[in-house]
């Protein structure tokens, strides 16, 4: 089922301007999800705002934001008064650039959403812009506001629409050489990554949904299901890794190749 769209405006690429509509693209809907009870009412429990010092609970209409200046001392901001700091790119995917698609490392992408043309008379431009980044490999890079903040954007043709990806800020992603400076360089022998290449090429496949599935979750199910009926659910009883006995990396390969029973 189709979500509904979360977001309108423009799609933007010098003078050529289009409506376009917005979804995310990930859903949670399926997500087994449980409610907080009292064990001895089986009532749902509440959470409320309280006010830290009195204790006392605090009504939506007293609810503000507050950004923090000092200890317990704080700025006041209205809902009306964030609305106003009004950018450009609340309504307007202005595409400042394009970028070749394998230069943005997967670890900058962070949300992906649908972008598609919002009516027929945006199909064309909508259309053009998507072809021509097909044609020349490239993605592109803008702007927009989204949950509050503006954000930088990649926008990557797909198919017939647009998948806008949401982008980390820079100062969200670490640098990996504090990570990988220290790990020592080794060139393995040719014999042993040969034996690696042909274990990877025998448990190579097409990637599809099914790959990306949460076997927890349909445990969860399965107990939901067993309690409704009344039942007691299986234990299943828990082993741990076989670390086993191996005694070289080439030994191990040897045995991963083997026929898995």
């Amino acid at each position: 089922m189709a979500q509904h769209t979360f977001w309108k405006g423009y799609l933007k690429l010098s003078l050529v301007t289009c409506p376009v509509a917005m979804m995310p693209a990930r859903s949670e809907s399926q997500k087994v999800r449980f409610h907080t009870l009292n064990r001895k009412t089986g009532h749902r429990i509440q959470s409320r705002f309280v006010d830290a010092v009195t204790g006392k609970p605090v009504a939506d209409a007293d609810e503000v934001k507050g950004y923090p200046k000092g200890d317990d001392d704080y700025v006041m901001l209205e809902d009306d008064e964030l609305d106003a700091v009004a950018l450009e790119s609340t309504r307007t995917i202005d595409i400042e650039l394009f970028a070749p698609r394998s230069s943005v490392g997967w670890i900058w992408y962070d949300t992906p959403h649908y972008l598609v043309p919002d009516g027929k008379i945006g199909d064309e431009a909508f259309s053009v812009i998507r072809e021509a980044m097909k044609a020349t490999r490239t993605v592109g890079i803008s702007r927009v506001v989204l949950y509050r903040r503006e954000r930088a954007v990649l926008l990557e043709p797909r198919d017939r629409g647009i998948v806008l990806w949401t982008l980390r800020y820079g100062d969200e992603v670490r640098d990996e050489k504090d990570y990988f400076a220290d790990i020592k360089k080794a060139k393995p022998e040719p014999d042993m990554r040969a034996l690696m290449e042909k274990l990877i090429t025998s448990r190579t496949k097409d990637w599809s949904p099914e790959l990306a599935q949460d076997p927890v979750q349909d445990e969860l199910l399965d107990l939901i299901k067993a309690k409704q009926k009344g039942r007691k659910p299986a234990r299943k009883t828990k082993h741990a890794a076989n670390e086993g006995n191996v005694i070289s990396i080439m030994d191990a390969l040897k045995r991963s190749l083997e026929p898995r029973k």
